[in-house]
């Protein structure tokens, strides 16, 4: 077999991970949403998908108006990389899976504990093949321990971090966040240590194994929040939208309906925010005065702020709290915050030529980096690159993909049976 040549591909300009290949075995949204921010920062990730049906989130059901054809929420986690069919059940196949990754710096995949090594595709083994590999699981709680074997989704692990029992109303039912938050956080942990391994990696020549749980990623991000469960042994009560610390802290309803968010962060901040709500007899209310009393007396403040709120329209109200420099925003639908011109200045919606659905839009890397320009690729459509990347890592010509192509659509037609 020939070897590869070298090649590379770049979806910008000077991107750090330039270079960088990923050899990508994930699906759903922690693993795709840790291989995307790779692709965002320059590297080229190969997602491998089973022939016959790939990322399980290709056909989830269909929005509104949207055509059989269209993979939105495939979409929002997969841009940037390169789809390679195969099936890893199939020897000739995963022949052609250690060849790839022989030739990778990095793996991530977030399989179900054990499901690697059965498929001779574990740490161990592939660490034997390639000592220089990066590689990455991401499962719901880890590859060790009592809940080794649970299977988890998001909402599991908002359940078991916490987080679903401080959302939501006083006196109401838990709730959980209204987006997969533990998966996207799981996902730029992974990437984080990835990076970092990978840094390692050039100074050593020696990989490193990186195992990720979904609980651990949630309770490090609600650390913050911890402080009385941590230190004094409290379980915090559900708040709705207020803040257990600060008052007010809440939204507020203004006249023409929309909700409002504001914060008084401090108590430097009381008199600005009573100034620009026309309520100056407030400032000197001794029961007002400071934080402490605030709190204290939560119920009758937020009435007082409420009464005032509605009494003009949510974009009067966005131009007093702006120009008084009170932290605030108007309460966005989804719509809203895409089209939010903040967001439109800084270009984060980015407009994708997709091959089989047009024109789609994602939402593109948060971040602006000096001498960096980012043009990121559509997401790619099931196996649309396999020749492709069968050339270019691993040299392969005509002639070698013509012999196995054969072999490649009969083993999806199995795996379909």
């Amino acid at each position: 077999m020939a070897e590869c040549k070298g090649a590379t591909r770049s979806i910008g300009s000077n991107l750090p991970l330039e270079g960088v290949r990923v050899f990508d075995l994930t699906r759903v949204i922690a693993g795709p949403y840790c291989s995307m921010m790779l692709a965002d920062l320059g590297a080229d990730v190969i997602k491998i998908e089973e022939p016959s049906h790939g990322d399980e989130l290709r056909w989830v059901g269909r929005y509104q108006g949207r055509a059989p054809h269209d993979e939105d929420y495939f979409y929002a986690s997969n841009r940037s990389k390169r789809s390679v069919g195969l099936n890893l059940k199939d020897p000739q196949h995963r022949a052609v899976a250690l060849d790839l990754i022989a030739r990778s710096d990095i793996l991530v995949e977030n399989f179900s504990p054990g499901v690697m090594d059965r498929l001779g595709l574990g740490w161990k083994d592939l660490s034997a093949v390639n000592q220089k590999l990066v590689y990455c699981s991401i499962s719901g709680f880890g590859q060790q321990g009592p809940y080794r074997n649970r299977l988890a989704l998001d909402p599991i692990i908002q359940a078991v971090s916490g987080i679903m029992n401080v959302t939501g109303e006083p006196g109401g039912a838990p709730m959980q966040v209204g987006a997969p938050i533990a998966d996207v956080i799981s996902g730029m942990f992974g990437a984080y240590t990835v990076v970092a391994a990978l840094y390692a990696a050039r100074d050593t020549g020696r990989g490193r194994y990186i195992d990720i749980s979904m609980q651990d990623a949630m309770l490090s991000v609600l650390g913050p929040r911890m402080g009385e469960s941590l230190q004094a042994g409290l379980d915090p009560a559900r708040q709705g939208n207020g803040n257990p610390m600060r008052v007010p802290a809440n939204t507020y309803k203004a006249a023409d309906g929309k909700y409002i968010a504001i914060i008084v962060q401090n108590d430097n901040h009381w008199p600005v925010f009573c100034r620009a709500i026309d309520r100056l007899d407030l400032i000197e209310e001794p029961e007002y005065a400071t934080m402490l009393g605030r709190v204290r007396h939560r119920a009758a403040l937020d009435k007082l702020v409420s009464a005032a709120f509605a009494q003009r329209d949510s974009a009067t109200w966005a131009q007093i709290l702006a120009a008084n420099r009170v932290p605030f925003a108007v309460v966005n639908s989804y719509l809203d915050a895409l089209a939010d011109e903040q967001v439109v200045f800084r270009g984060l919606v980015r407009e994708l030529e997709h091959p089989a659905s047009g024109k789609v839009r994602v939402v593109g890397p948060p971040w602006i980096m000096q001498d960096t320009r980012i043009e990121p690729t559509a997401p790619p459509l099931l196996g649309q690159h396999t020749e492709e990347v069968l050339k270019e890592w691993l040299g392969w010509d005509e002639e070698c993909i013509a012999r196995l192509k054969t072999g490649w659509e009969q083993s999806a037609v199995d795996a379909a049976a």
